[in-house]
């Protein structure tokens, strides 16, 4: 039997446990049970004595894993079978999403306020790091570090040290995401900063990002909602869980065609989860109709978060978004249906009010937020991409993401 301690700001919560098959427990430590003001790890895994069977914890514990081709060449590079998830997270697990850290039992978490501090990296350096993604995706195995965020795209988490990225110390929460560009499809960094910032346009709560250029490679920096750095102290983890860990659902079930969450499940369990349900609600009603202007077809059940902080729970900021059909490889249908609809050429009237019916939401006030969002959407777009006229982003694609969600706006229009 191998045991990792799952720790939460020096804390021990509890232990995941893997039996000689790989299949995981997890049981809460008696003085987190004890102590009333210690929360739960998930809505999937509320506290109690009794452990965790595997079918109950693996999605909330797998789903701190990467996904898809980054988790098979992380396994590579690791020498450990891509369907280990316990050896991957006792190899990966000392910075992952939210607040806990999972370190090997006996072991003691390094102090967030690293001994030595992180060391920012020229632009050639950060360049040579980033290829190197490729085939050691979050450098797994190399310097120490054990480092993992969920999803299938390559990405890492760094520090940023005076306004230059870096990477941390053992153990020191990271404060950024850099994520390059995907080779096989043009301009994913350029697509990305313009659908995230058109959504921040668009009054929707969403992490910041920035376009950062080293030695000619265009790449994405995300500013991590789940850290807070207040002056003059280290940096502090806050916890979070994505609706699929939430919903007890495991990453290879994400899409809702597959059995992962729908919109009707998502605002369920903002309604459950959140502690001011009528906010969060509207604030995912808004992320539902920017993805159908945006063209996002990936927005899945791991897309969107709950985020604990200062003792609430509430709908973390926006993540991940793209206009997916500016690619027209990838799938056009939404991964949540806009009732039963699967893109925005389907839509027709009447669908908003079965939409709201599902949401548990006014018709009429569902359809004059379409349709503000539509109305807005034209404007905004064209000012998102003129903003981001600036050497080594591609103006081409920038202005290309305005057209089209200028004319998905129109078409949106059409459907209230």
């Amino acid at each position: 039997m191998r045991t990792l301690t799952v720790w939460r700001e020096g804390a021990v919560v509890g232990s995941l446990t893997a039996d000689r098959h790989g299949a995981m427990r997890f049981a809460y430590d008696g003085s987190w049970l004890a102590d009333a003001d210690a929360p739960a790890l998930s809505v999937s895994l509320p506290k109690r004595p009794e452990p965790f069977p595997p079918r109950q914890c693996r999605p909330f514990f797998e789903g701190l894993l990467p996904e898809g081709a980054q988790r098979d060449a992380v396994a590579s590079a690791l020498g450990v079978s891509r369907a280990n998830d316990f050896r991957l997270l006792e190899r990966l697990g000392g910075e992952v999403a939210g607040a806990l850290t999972l370190w090997p039992a006996g072991e003691i978490p390094p102090p967030s306020e690293a001994a030595e501090p992180a060391v920012a990296m020229a632009d050639d350096e950060l360049a040579a790091l980033l290829a190197s993604l490729e085939t050691r995706p979050l450098l797994a195995g190399t310097r120490g570090l054990r480092l993992s965020l969920a999803g299938a795209q390559s990405k890492l988490p760094v520090i940023l040290v005076a306004g230059r990225i870096g990477l941390p110390a053992r153990g020191q929460p990271t404060t950024h995401i850099l994520k390059p560009p995907i080779a096989r499809f043009p301009a994913t960094t350029e697509n990305e900063a313009f659908a995230m910032r058109l959504a921040a346009r668009l009054g929707l709560d969403v992490a910041p990002v920035e376009p950062h250029v080293a030695s000619g490679l265009v790449c994405l920096l995300v500013t991590r909602y789940d850290r807070r750095q207040e002056p003059g102290r280290a940096i502090r983890r806050l916890h979070q869980e994505d609706f699929c860990q939430a919903l007890g659902i495991v990453a290879d079930r994400k899409y809702a065609a597959d059995g992962g969450p729908g919109f009707r499940q998502c605002f369920d369990l903002v309604r459950r989860a959140c502690s001011r349900p009528a906010v969060e609600v509207l604030k995912l009603l808004d992320a539902a109709i920017v993805q159908v202007l945006l063209g996002n077809a990936d927005a899945h059940g791991k897309n969107y978060s709950l985020l604990h902080r200062g003792g609430r729970v509430e709908l973390a900021p926006l993540y991940d978004l793209l206009s997916t059909v500016a690619w027209p490889d990838l799938s056009p249908n939404f991964a949540m249906r806009i009732a039963r609809r699967a893109t925005l050429e389907e839509l027709r009237r009447g669908d908003w009010d079965r939409f709201a019916t599902n949401a548990g939401l006014g018709a009429p006030f569902v359809r004059r937020r379409v349709r503000e969002l539509a109305d807005l959407a034209p404007v905004q777009a064209t000012a998102v991409a003129a903003e981001q006229a600036r050497p080594g982003l591609d103006q081409n694609a920038l202005a290309g993401c305005a057209e089209r969600v200028t004319d998905r706006a129109r078409r949106l229009a059409l459907t209230v």
